[in-house]
C-alpha cells in the first residue's frame, strides 16, 4: 500500500480493536522535496562508507605546515572546521550515472568481493557475481581529478610535471565538498598535496543578492549575454571589482559598460590605423621623445609594475581596473588627444608620435589580453608585430629604461590645471566651443609654458599667459596645488544672458523646494508614507537647498 493509505488503514484497525485513544496533530521537522513538495522520509539501507579520521589528519597538517595556503587565509577556518569535526563519509549513491562501485555479490552463497576488475567470479561457489548497482559519490570521483587525469597510478611524464600543480581556483561554497577531498585523496594516493595555493573566489549572485538557482529561476544564460554584449565584455565584468572571497551582484548595465570599453578600445585602434597605414611605422620607440611621449611610456611602465604586483597577490579586480584606467583615461582620453596636433604635420615629430601610439597600444593590449583575449588578439594582429599571437608575447614588466618620473610629474601638473578648468567651465555650463584667455599664476612657469599648447587644446583656452601673480577684476578663479588660474568672466559668458538663465533656474529650484518642504510639513504624509519615501523627499530637499545656494553664489560672482 501507499504509505499515506497504509496510515489510514492502521488507524481503522486500531479503532476496530478499541486500541485507539485519540488522534492529534503533531508539529514535526520532516523535510520536503523542494521540487514537488513530497515529504522526504528516511529509509534504512546498506551503504558504503570511507573511514575519515586517518585521511583527515594529513590534509590538516598540509595546510598548518604551509605546504598549501588559502587566499584569503580566513577560509582556512572553514577547511579546518570540516576536517577536525569529520564523520565517516557515505560514498554510495543511487544514481544512473557515475563510477559504479567495484563491489560484487554472490546471490547463491552471499559472498562479497571488492576488485579492480570489471567482473568477478565467486571464490566459494565459482558462479558469476552481481556488481553493486550503486555509484560513487560525485565528489569522490572528482576528488581524484588532480592526479587521475595525469595517468595515475602509472608514473607518467605528465604526472611528474604537473603534479602537484600551483593554484586551484574555486568558490568558497565547495571547500568542504571538493577542496578538502582533493587534498586528502591526493595525499593518500601520491604522498603530496595536489596544489600549493587555493584561491577562493566569491559567488556571482543576481541583482538582489540572491544565489542563482534553478528553483528561483534567477540564473543567466552566459550564451545569451555573449550574443548580446560579447564574450570579452562578460569576462571583463566578472573580473572587474572582484576581490578574492567576495560575492558580486550581476547587472546587465555592468556588462554594457564593459562592452562600451571594448568599443572605446576598438575606436582607439581605428584612430591609430588612420594615422599609420600610409606610413612606414615600426613597433619600436623613436630616438627622440617629447614630454607627453615620456609621460605615457612611463605611466604604462608603472601600470605594468602595479598590475603584476596585483596579479601576484591574486587581486584580479584591482589589476584589471588599473589596465582599464590606463587605456580609457591615459591613452584614449589624454595621449591620443595630445598627439592629434602633432599628427597634422608630416614631420619627424608626427612620425615619432605614430611610433609611440603603436608601441604603447601593443603593450596595453598585452596587459589586457588575460581579461579580454578576443578583441586584444584581433587588434594586435593588425598592428606591426613579430610572432604569431599576442599570447606568446612577453607580458609587460617594469623597466628602468622606460621610467621618466620628471615627465610624469610635469604632465600631472598641466593635467591638473586642465581638469580644474574643465570642471569650472562645466559647472558654469560654458560650451567647449567658447574660447577664453587663461592667466596662470605659478612658481612652475617653465612647466606651464611647455604645457600651454595642451591647455589651449584641451581646456578651450584662446591664449595662455603665465606669470607670478595677477589681479583681474571679474575673473573666475580656479585653484590647483601648483597654480592659481584666472579666466575673465566676460569671455566665458554673456553676463546679462547668464543672469537671466540663473534667475530662471533659481525660481524653478525654489518652487521644487517649496513642494518638497510642503510634503515634509504635512503630518498626514509623514505619518502614512513609507519611511524610505519620506527619507527620499528629505534627501531631495537637501539637494535643492544646496543647488539654490550654488546658484545664488554664481549670481553674486557675476
Amino acid at each position: 500500500m501507499d504509505r499515506y493509505e497504509a496510515r489510514k488503514a492502521i488507524v481503522k484497525d486500531l479503532e476496530a480493536e478499541g486500541a485507539l485513544i485519540k488522534v492529534e496533530d503533531y508539529s514535526h521537522n520532516v523535510g520536503t522535496c523542494y521540487r514537488c513538495g513530497t515529504t522526504v522520509e528516511p529509509r534504512v539501507s546498506k551503504q558504503w562508507f570511507v573511514k575519515m579520521k586517518p585521511l583527515a589528519q594529513p590534509a590538516i597538517d598540509a595546510v598548518k605546515n604551509g605546504e598549501t595556503k588559502f587566499v584569503p587565509s580566513h577560509f582556512e577556518k572553514t577547511y579546518f572546521h570540516w576536517l577536525e569535526n569529520i564523520r565517516d563519509w557515505c560514498i554510495s549513491r543511487q544514481l544512473w550515472w557515475g563510477h559504479q562501485i567495484p563491489a560484487f555479490y554472490c546471490d547463491d552463497c552471499g559472498e562479497l568481493v571488492v576488485t579492480k576488475e570489471d567482473k568477478a567470479v565467486c571464490p566459494k561457489c565459482g558462479k558469476p557475481m552481481r556488481q553493486d548497482p550503486d555509484t560513487l559519490d560525485t565528489w569522490f570521483s572528482s576528488a581524484l581529478w588532480p592526479f587521475s587525469t595525469l595517468g595515475w597510478p602509472e608514473n607518467t611524464e605528465e604526472l611528474n610535471y604537473f603534479y602537484p600543480t600551483n593554484t586551484l581556483v574555486t568558490g568558497y561554497d565547495i571547500i568542504p565538498f571538493w577542496v578538502m577531498r582533493m587534498m586528502f585523496s591526493g595525499i593518500e594516493h601520491t604522498g603530496k598535496a595536489p596544489f600549493d595555493t587555493v584561491l577562493i573566489h566569491g559567488l556571482v549572485r543576481d541583482s538582489q543578492g540572491r544565489k542563482m538557482s534553478k528553483s528561483l529561476g534567477n540564473g543567466i544564460d552566459p550564451l545569451e549575454i555573449i550574443d548580446k554584449y560579447g564574450a570579452d565584455a562578460l569576462r571583463l565584468t566578472l573580473a572587474t571589482g572582484n576581490a578574492p572571497g567576495n560575492d558580486m551582484r550581476f547587472y546587465d548595465t555592468r556588462v554594457e559598460a564593459s562592452s562600451n570599453f571594448a568599443n572605446k578600445l576598438w575606436n582607439a585602434s581605428r584612430f591609430v590605423h588612420m594615422n599609420i597605414d600610409d606610413y612606414n611605422v615600426e613597433n619600436k620607440l623613436p630616438d627622440t621623445l617629447e614630454t607627453e611621449d615620456k609621460w605615457i611610456i612611463s605611466t604604462l611602465n608603472n601600470t605594468a609594475k602595479e598590475v603584476t604586483e596585483n596579479l601576484d597577490k591574486f587581486e584580479l579586480g584591482t589589476a584589471v581596473k588599473k589596465v582599464f584606467d590606463f587605456i580609457w583615461d591615459y591613452y584614449c582620453d589624454w595621449y591620443i588627444e595630445l598627439a592629434k596636433s602633432r599628427l597634422q604635420n608630416n614631420d619627424t615629430s608626427a612620425q615619432n608620435a605614430r611610433q609611440v601610439l603603436v608601441w604603447v597600444l601593443d603593450r596595453a593590449l598585452r596587459l589586457l589580453h588575460p581579461f579580454m583575449p578576443f578583441i586584444t588578439e584581433e587588434i594586435w594582429q593588425t598592428l606591426p608585430h613579430e610572432g604569431d599571437t599576442v599570447m606568446y608575447c612577453r607580458y609587460p614588466e617594469f623597466d628602468t629604461a622606460y621610467d621618466f618620473p620628471e615627465a610624469r610629474e610635469e604632465m600631472e601638473v598641466v593635467m591638473n590645471a586642465i581638469r580644474a578648468i574643465r570642471t569650472r567651465r562645466s559647472e558654469m555650463n560654458v560650451p567647449p566651443s567658447r574660447k577664453a584667455k587663461v592667466y596662470v599664476a605659478t612658481q612652475l612657469q617653465d612647466i606651464f609654458r611647455r604645457g600651454s599648447q595642451f591647455i589651449c587644446k584641451l581646456a578651450s583656452a584662446s591664449e595662455v599667459e603665465i606669470g607670478d601673480s595677477y589681479d583681474i577684476d571679474g575673473a573666475v578663479t580656479v585653484v590647483t596645488s601648483e597654480a592659481k588660474i584666472y579666466i575673465p568672466m566676460s569671455e566665458l559668458v554673456d553676463k546679462e544672458e547668464e543672469l537671466k538663465r540663473l534667475n530662471r533656474e533659481l525660481a524653478k529650484t525654489e518652487k521644487m523646494l517649496a513642494q518638497s518642504e510642503g510634503k515634509l510639513n504635512n503630518q498626514g504624509f509623514i505619518g502614512k508614507a513609507p519611511a524610505n519615501v519620506v527619507e527620499k523627499v528629505k534627501q531631495q530637499a537637501a539637494k535643492e537647498r544646496e543647488k539654490i545656494a550654488m546658484i545664488k553664489a554664481a549670481i553674486a560672482a557675476l
